[in-house]
């Protein structure tokens, strides 16, 4: 009797079990239809962990992983779909090999994705679209700009222009909150020249659109902003203008068709004959990515150059980038280069890659202290806190002599995310949980049991990596 009633349990249990893990599932899928990716995400980990052959499993997750920003992550689990021929992985797989500079092989499995919607006699109205992006984005990487990159740092994307330490003759940078506090509209930066006396800002219209204006300051008052005139596209977004001292050449920001992703930087020059700015001109790679890029500034006085990009940044997060501008654009020999080699040159994975000259890196840096940048890197606006050993810490990742111990640290930084994404999910589901009555209790149980073991697991893998930093950087000896 007593081994009928084990076994009545046991099945009890395993039945209520199976219920649960499918009703996981089902919910994972309801966020995933609806966007939530972040919160689908740990749900399908563990689902494509028990069963790897899956394709459908590896679709979810690997488009979840692309969705949260994990492009790199997300390669593996598409491959895997496509193989499996599950629908829409072909697109999806294009989209993250676009996301990591692999633009030979999105256009292959782009292609490919076009032929198969015409078998099926689909429409390949978007396939054709990206199919163009895509080509466009590996004429870029055939055009990438020798550059040399001396710093980098992350701070916080709402504060991001306090990262910025200009020469006095370079002017002075704005958010459009702090230079027109009683304004009703709403912008995002403002260039004020070194005189004083005139401004570039860019301010949004009635659809929200950022269009770029300029205003001048006569007898001690302001005009009111004027639309700058110039080939610029329609219906896009054109915002962090930045002015160089000759008052002709114009570099700003913008999400037209001509872009990578996002926001490009774009250059173009005053027409004084026609008082109009020519076509503008997209500034390439390194500057640009599949991300957003803006606020280029060139300070000629200390001969360097600054622009943020979001690139593998958290949400809230921005690299500002510091270069040495290039008096004539060089590029690199596409033909000739390792293909690895040209793409993190464009990605900016490594900017020790970008040094051919140390002596010209070690100028720039004192150059930098010298107009204040120090605290950038030691101050409250440092990028980071990471122990190497109880000699070093390090704040920035220029910081970094082994290009291998930033690859994993930048994989730290991204489960760090992770990591805080989901623990703010459990949160909520804990709080929902309080307040629930017993059937809904019932509900949130086994969501709440996925997130804790998949919380343990995401702290034992940033605890193994960061070990795994600290060992490829104390081992490169370049110290």
């Amino acid at each position: 009797m007593t081994s009928k009633v084990f076994l009545y349990l046991f099945l009890t249990v395993l039945t209520g079990l199976s219920g649960s893990y499918a009703q996981t599932l089902a919910e994972a899928r309801k966020l995933y239809e609806e966007g939530h990716y972040a919160e689908a995400l740990p749900v399908f980990a563990r689902y494509v962990k028990q069963v790897p052959a899956n394709g459908n499993y590896n679709l979810w997750y690997g488009v979840c992983c692309f969705q949260t920003g994990d492009a790199v992550t997300s390669v593996k689990y598409l491959e895997t779909a496509v193989k499996r021929r599950i629908p829409s992985g072909q697109l999806w797989l294009s989209r993250a090999y676009d996301k990591t500079y692999r633009f030979e092989d999105a256009v292959s499995t782009i292609e490919d994705y076009i032929d198969d919607l015409k078998r099926r006699r689909r429409s390949t109205a978007e396939a054709d679209s990206l199919l163009s992006v895509f080509r466009a984005h590996l004429r870029m990487l055939k055009g990438v700009e020798k550059v040399c990159v001396t710093d980098s740092f992350v701070v916080a994307k709402d504060d991001f222009l306090e990262a910025y330490r200009l020469s006095g003759q370079a002017g002075k940078l704005f958010s459009y909150a702090e230079r027109f506090p009683d304004s009703k509209r709403t912008g995002k930066t403002v260039y004020e020249n070194e005189l004083g006396n005139k401004i570039l800002y860019s301010e949004a219209d009635s659809q929200g659109f950022q269009h770029l204006f300029s205003s001048v300051c006569l007898l001690d008052k302001w005009s009111a902003g004027t639309p700058l005139v110039g080939h610029f596209p329609d219906s896009v977004n054109m915002a962090y203008p930045y002015l160089m001292s000759d008052g002709m050449t114009l570099y700003y920001a913008s999400d037209g068709p001509e872009s990578m992703g996002g926001y490009d930087i774009f250059v173009t020059r005053y027409n004084t004959n026609t008082d109009a700015y020519l076509r503008p001109d997209n500034v390439g790679m390194p500057f640009n990515s599949p991300y957003n890029d803006y606020m280029y500034v060139v300070d000629e006085y200390a001969n360097l150059g600054w622009f943020a990009s979001d690139r593998y940044q958290a949400a809230d997060s921005v690299c500002i980038y510091v270069f040495i501008p290039n008096v004539s654009k060089q590029v690199y020999d596409y033909e000739q280069m390792d293909t690895e080699k040209l793409r993190s040159l464009a990605a900016l994975l490594s900017l020790r890659d970008t040094w051919t000259d140390q002596e010209q890196v070690e100028k720039a840096r004192t150059r930098l202290a010298e107009i204040g940048q120090t605290n950038l890197v030691t101050g409250k606006n440092h990028s980071f806190e990471f122990i190497i050993d109880d000699r070093r810490t390090y704040y920035a990742e220029s910081d970094f002599h082994s290009s291998e111990a930033l690859g994993l640290f930048r994989q730290y930084e991204q489960k760090r995310n992770t990591l805080q994404q989901q623990q703010k999910r459990l949160d909520e589901l804990r709080m929902r949980y309080i307040s629930a009555k017993a059937s809904g209790r019932s509900e949130l149980r086994p969501a709440i049991l996925d997130l804790e073991q998949n919380l343990r697991r995401l702290e034992a893998e940033i605890s193994q990596i960061a070990k795994q930093v600290r060992n490829a950087e104390i081992g490169s000896g370049n110290f």
